[in-house]
């Protein structure tokens, strides 16, 4: 079984030219996973049996803060890479600095990219679909768990 790691960010070009030089089918996602819950880890098993390395592309913690406000992310960005990286289904993890995955993808290269049902091609970042298209990366829009949700943790945990 191959060993589960946590990548540089820096590295990541170089593991995606020896996974593809292997004949290897590179799936990427990306996203801030900040409460790991079971949407997640049925989202990130079903990404994995579209090829044979999932990578997972983790926005850092200022990049969490950009997109969904200053009380987030719940854990750090190091925290969740070690929880994500423990995922059977989980091959790579790498956290990349900026809000969007663009430079991660130009990097990888990756087969196949997916995001949850909350995204359709076309509500993609548009720079992060050009950078998909022009290398000619399958997208694949995956469907979420219905009732499954940070917010509704969060929201959850609000409560009391």
């Amino acid at each position: 079984m191959q060993e589960r790691r946590i990548i540089p960010l820096s590295e990541i070009a170089e593991l995606g030219k020896t996974l593809s030089a292997k004949g290897l089918r590179i799936v990427l996602t990306n996203g801030c996973f900040d409460i790991l819950h079971p949407g997640h880890v049925r989202y990130l098993a079903q990404a994995h049996e579209l090829g044979d390395i999932l990578v997972v592309g983790l926005n850092s913690d200022a990049s969490v803060r950009l997109l969904k406000g200053e009380d987030r992310p719940i854990n750090c960005g190091e925290d969740r890479a070690e929880v994500l990286s423990a995922l059977r289904c989980v091959d790579y993890v790498t956290i990349f600095p900026q809000m969007r995955a663009t430079e991660l993808i130009h990097a990888l290269r990756p087969h196949i990219y997916t995001k949850g049902g909350d995204y359709s091609p076309e509500s993609l970042n548009s720079e992060e679909l050009t950078a998909l298209r022009e290398i000619g990366t399958d997208i694949q829009i995956l469907p979420l768990v219905p009732g499954k949700s940070t917010t509704r943790v969060i929201e959850r945990l609000k409560k009391g």
